[in-house]
């Protein structure tokens, strides 16, 4: 069997466990999590949402994926900066303007906090768990499996967008899975463009830029 077509496999087994990974969680959180205190809800939402990239791991490791083509220690101060800038001007521009321009409404994803830890744990969560997961799985994995198989970044990032948008099916309508498909073509370009901008950076922008939705929303919609 070809190296390319072990990739290919490798990039469906993974893509499909993410799937069926997702409507497990999503079981979880509709039938089990309500049922726990909150101290232990807070814990299953983050640790739950870690089991939708628990497949492609298994598939990395089978494959012997370098770990090096999914992190770096190079300069992490550096890298941490990139994801701090990349998530304010992206937050700026697709979230606190449309506020100051009344179009607020189109940028809500309806959460409502009035506790600074509520704030702190929203933080927590869309770093931890949604960006670190959904970073590794798409701008990571299945990125670097299209590299592989393509030989083409620009082919990566289209058909990991594409594929991160569909990723959505299941929260969204249409517009917001093609959003959100080009918001991953952006987080892809950003680490191909922008000096020091690495996973690492694309997990922290990815989960402040979410975070600060719900603090903006929380702030002008009350």
């Amino acid at each position: 069997m070809s190296e390319k077509k072990k990739e290919l496999i490798s990039l469906i087994i993974g893509y499909a466990g993410v799937f069926l990974s997702l409507f497990g969680v999503n079981a979880f959180n509709s039938f089990v999590l309500m049922l726990l205190p909150l101290g232990m809800r807070m814990a299953a939402t983050i640790v739950m949402f870690w089991l939708i990239a628990l497949v492609p791991i298994i598939v990395m490791l089978v494959c012997k994926d370098k770990f090096a083509d999914y992190w770096s220690n190079d300069r992490v101060n550096r890298q941490i900066l990139a994801g701090v800038l990349i998530a304010a001007v992206m937050s700026l521009v697709f979230t606190l303007l449309p506020h100051f321009a009344g179009f607020g409404a189109y940028v809500d994803n309806g959460k409502r906090y009035t506790h600074l830890w509520q704030f702190a744990y929203e933080f927590l969560y869309c770093i931890a768990a949604v960006g670190l997961a959904e970073e590794f799985i798409f701008r990571g994995f299945i990125y670097n499996k299209i590299k592989k198989i393509s030989g083409n970044d620009m082919a990566a990032v289209i058909v990991s967008s594409v594929l991160f948008g569909l990723f959505h099916i299941f929260s969204g309508n249409i517009v917001q899975m093609i959003m959100t498909a080009l918001l991953g073509a952006l987080w892809c370009l950003c680490r191909l463009k922008i000096k020091n901008c690495t996973l690492l950076s694309l997990i922290i922008a990815h989960g402040i830029y979410d975070a600060l939705i719900t603090v903006w929303a929380s702030v002008f919609l009350q």
